[in-house]
């Protein structure tokens, strides 16, 4: 498709009311901000094929009583176009392996991403990001991202978000600044 039709996406992967995996690209919004469209396709094709239901995550428990479950998406980490590789002249997208959802790794103890520039499980590379889900809070899913190094869980989406808005009753929303 040209233009995106949800805000801020220049792609992404759901499944249709028959159940089946359904990817989106907008390319038309990629090229207008600057990026490559093929990245993002290749980004929804890697995720829909390691996850076409899009219902695994890797759970990290914290303590007996609580944890996070994170996304199975494996180009959201390293998603940037300069992250990228190129197959033929076509710039795809890097994604990661299995082991970058594995905790227990140690930090350089297996390659967690195509392009071998994350050295550690659940590492972001700049712009990258991940979905979170706290067990015990059940507040929702909330990005993790590379900006915010501490991988700190985000309670609260960014203020005046479409993200903040869905999550919370109308009365209680915070408007953004201008």
């Amino acid at each position: 498709m040209d233009n995106s039709d949800q805000a801020g996406a220049l792609g992404y992967h759901d499944l249709t009311k028959q159940g089946l995996p359904l990817g989106k690209v907008f390319a038309g919004s990629d090229l207008t901000l600057g990026y490559q469209w093929t990245v993002t396709a290749s980004h929804e094709l890697l995720e829909m094929l390691a996850d076409p239901d899009i219902n695994l995550t890797a759970f990290i428990e914290s303590n007996s009583e609580s944890g996070i479950l994170y996304a199975y998406e494996v180009c959201d980490a390293c998603e940037g176009d300069e992250f990228g590789y190129n197959i033929n002249g076509t710039l795809v997208s890097d994604f990661v392996y299995p082991a970058w959802f594995e905790s227990f790794r140690k930090k350089g103890s297996a390659q967690f991403d195509y392009r071998k520039r994350i050295k550690k499980p659940f590492e972001l590379l700049k712009g990258g990001y991940i979905g979170a889900y706290d067990v015990k809070s059940g507040g929702g899913w909330h990005q993790i991202t590379a900006e915010r190094r501490s991988y700190r869980y985000v309670v609260r989406p960014d203020v005046g978000s479409r993200r903040e808005r869905r999550r919370t009753l109308r009365d209680q929303w915070l408007k953004s600044d201008v």
